[in-house]
């Protein structure tokens, strides 16, 4: 695990954070919200993006062994290498995309989402099935969860529109800033 200094020299952990976009989409205002933390985040969080839902095998309780398919192994090798995860995810038919629900469902027995802090960003301003049904999931497996609804005017912004827009960025900032607390000091997010 890497340090910076902060202005009294003294070290400050490098948290290392995964981002994950539950949209399949190249240009998903989910990623592009993402993209946006990316830039607005705290100079000790290391961001990198999950790319691989759509590579996950439809799950399969015969498959989730001690030797699971490479996908998955490569999914639980991300989260463990994680301190904490971002999601982004939009709404389909009042409920998670399926990719996102299946990457879900590799995890739930492996146990990497044990007390990690997890943010949950809402993208869109009207829906709340996708969003709740993920916040249930995620304590269900013992996931720490802080839940912010960013809501965007429309899902044609991108990272750049969003930096543009103040209102936009005082919310990522915000919920950045929760995330890092709940990293720093565990005890103040409860489950």
């Amino acid at each position: 695990m890497s340090s910076t200094k902060t202005e009294n020299s003294t070290p400050m952990k490098t948290f290392q954070i995964l981002a994950i976009s539950g949209s399949l989409r190249s240009r998903s205002s989910n990623l592009s919200l993402l993209k946006a933390a990316q830039q607005l985040a705290p100079e000790n969080f290391q961001i990198s993006f999950y790319g691989g839902l759509s590579q996950l095998p439809h799950f399969n309780p015969d498959c989730d062994t001690e030797t699971p398919p490479v996908a998955v192994a490569d999914l639980r090798a991300w989260l463990r290498a994680s301190d904490g995860v971002i999601i982004c995810t939009p709404e389909y038919a009042h409920g998670l995309p399926g990719t996102l629900k299946n990457a879900l469902d590799w995890t739930v027995s492996s146990g990497e989402w044990m007390e990690k802090p997890v943010l949950i960003l809402n993208a869109s301003p009207v829906s709340h099935f996708a969003h709740d049904s993920l916040v249930e999931i995620l304590t269900t497996i013992m996931a720490r969860t802080i839940s912010h609804r960013i809501g965007l005017s429309g899902n044609k912004m991108d990272e750049l529109a969003m930096l543009d827009n103040t209102e936009i960025t005082s919310k990522l900032i915000e919920s950045l800033g929760e995330l890092e607390t709940a990293l720093v000091v565990p005890e103040l997010v409860e489950i």
